[in-house]
């Protein structure tokens, strides 16, 4: 069961609250961890943190009294529910998620991607302590780096919850040397921690030299930035990343410099990543990371520029990058091509792009990744989500009986397909429950004007006319209350394109 299921509204209005009053208020668990898990879809998660004894059924509930929501979300039925619904399960061992990456031991497969989340010593740390296995650290070069203000933007649903990030955020504007004094400090004191160095030059010369300071210094590995789509300067980024020669000439640079593996993060505003991939390989990388973040426009008010004011100078916007949980699809489609190229599938590849969840981090590693890196979800929620990617990881393996994480990685890349072997021969209607549906009529408005006019409403609740549905699931799509789904069941296709 989902979080979706288990109460999509009182969720929404959960502010994930840092000091949550609610675990203040609760004098047997902490109800504000057991939210937290619903929130990024960990139910099992959630259900660990309640006592068997399920001490809310003759509770007062002084957490809803003090929830800063002024009791919009009922937590003591949220959590009744899931004693009820979910069986407890704890114990697990977090040695099941360890995995070699090019050679490294991490204690689990999750990384801070390179980015404002992993840019000095204190947030390292901080992140080190809470569990996470390794950083990828913010990008050092050998040029000033000159921010903007205000530099994120963001689209959000009805909700409020942010599903596309923007920003236009560049590399460390750090002294070179603080950054390296930090690397030391930092292998000095964690030396279980994977620290992952990521560079940036504008020359050959410059590859070459950042390289051997990160290993110096005490890098594990070097990550060769040629993807960051916000540089100042032309000829940096992700305008390297679209240059093979490039990519060949400067890899090349930076293995003269280094003798520790090298991975490149490639840019995905390309039509395919794998001549980039093979680029990169041939100048001697030995792993890949991909995907960073997707050219976009940054911020746009038509009402601003509508009009011809003083003050439309203030609202210009720019090229950036995007990120965040709408960019997954494509960062897998990467990830698939990547793995499924012959001449590049024995090179690991650190996948990132939209993880929010341990479902998320789940599906890169199933299409081939070896390690997730995170960083918008981080922005937007903190260090801590990294408990519940764990432990919701640690539960897929349990569900799914397997040994460790190595397991799930590339297990999925066999029923990757091109679109012409897709099933076309069969049609899986949708199935109503409707104990669910409260008569809203989003299907059959959707059907009726974007599908196939399949839908019909009789005493108050939805049917379906086999004879015209071409199971597209549409309707299972836009149903607010999830009371359509796939009914699993395969049929002859009854009508001819």
């Amino acid at each position: 069961m989902s979080k979706r299921k288990m109460n999509t509204v009182a969720m929404a209005s959960c502010l994930l609250c840092d000091d949550a009053k609610c675990k203040e208020a609760c004098p047997h668990f902490d109800p504000s961890k057991a939210l937290r898990s619903l929130w990024f879809d960990n139910e099992g998660g959630a259900r660990a943190v309640i006592p068997d004894t399920m001490p809310c059924a003759d509770c007062s509930a002084p957490c809803v009294d003090a929830c800063v929501q002024s009791g919009k979300i009922d937590i003591r039925g949220l959590m009744l529910q899931m004693g009820k619904e979910i069986p407890a399960c704890r114990g697990l061992d977090p040695a099941r998620l360890k995995i070699d990456f090019l050679g490294f031991p991490l204690e689990n497969p999750f990384l801070l991607s390179s980015s404002v989340v992993g840019s000095n010593y204190d947030m390292c740390r901080r992140a080190f302590q809470m569990g996470w296995a390794g950083v990828a650290y913010k990008t050092i070069c050998l040029f000033d780096i000159h921010e903007t203000s205000p530099r994120y933007a963001a689209i959000k649903d009805p909700s409020g919850t942010v599903i596309g990030f923007k920003n236009v955020e560049q590399l460390s504007d750090l002294p070179l040397e603080e950054n390296l004094l930090t690397f030391r400090r930092l292998k000095a004191e964690f030396p279980e921690k994977y620290l992952l160095v990521s560079i940036m030059g504008r020359d050959e010369e410059e590859w070459e030299t950042l390289a051997r300071l990160a290993e110096e210094n005490g890098a594990d590995a070097v990550e060769l930035n040629f993807s960051c789509p916000n540089m100042k300067d032309d000829g940096l980024g992700s305008d390297v990343g679209q240059d093979n020669l490039l990519i060949r000439q400067f890899t090349a640079a930076a293995r003269r410099g280094t003798k520790k593996p090298i991975i490149a993060k490639l840019t995905p505003n390309v039509q395919e990543m794998s001549s980039a991939a093979l680029a990169a390989k041939e100048g001697g990388a030995d792993g890949l990371a991909a995907i960073n973040t997707l050219k976009s426009y940054i911020t746009l008010d038509s009402e601003t520029y509508a009009k011809d004011n003083e003050h439309a100078a203030y609202h210009m916007t720019a090229i950036g990058g995007y990120s965040g949980a709408s960019v997954k699809p494509i960062a897998l489609r990467f990830i698939a091509e990547l793995k499924q190229n012959p001449m590049l599938c024995d090179l690991p590849v650190s996948g990132m792009g939209g993880v929010e969840t341990w479902r998320d981090a789940a599906q890169f590693m199933i299409m081939g990744a070896s390690s997730v890196q995170v960083t918008t979800a981080v922005m937007l929620y903190g260090y801590r989500i990294i408990e519940d990617l764990c432990d919701g990881l640690l539960r897929l393996l349990d569900e799914y009986k397997l040994e460790n994480v190595e397991e799930l990685v590339a297990i999925g890349l066999k029923n990757v397909v091109p679109l012409h072997d897709v099933e076309r021969d069969k049609v899986i209607y949708p199935r109503f429950d409707l104990s669910r549906c409260v008569g809203c009529r989003r299907c059959l408005r959707s059907c009726m004007d974007g599908g196939h006019q399949a839908i019909f409403f009789e005493k108050g609740h939805p049917r379906l006319d086999a004879a015209r549905c071409v199971g597209c699931h549409l309707c299972v799509i836009v149903c607010p209350k999830e009371a359509v789904s796939s009914s699993g069941i395969s049929v002859p296709r009854h009508r001819q394109p």
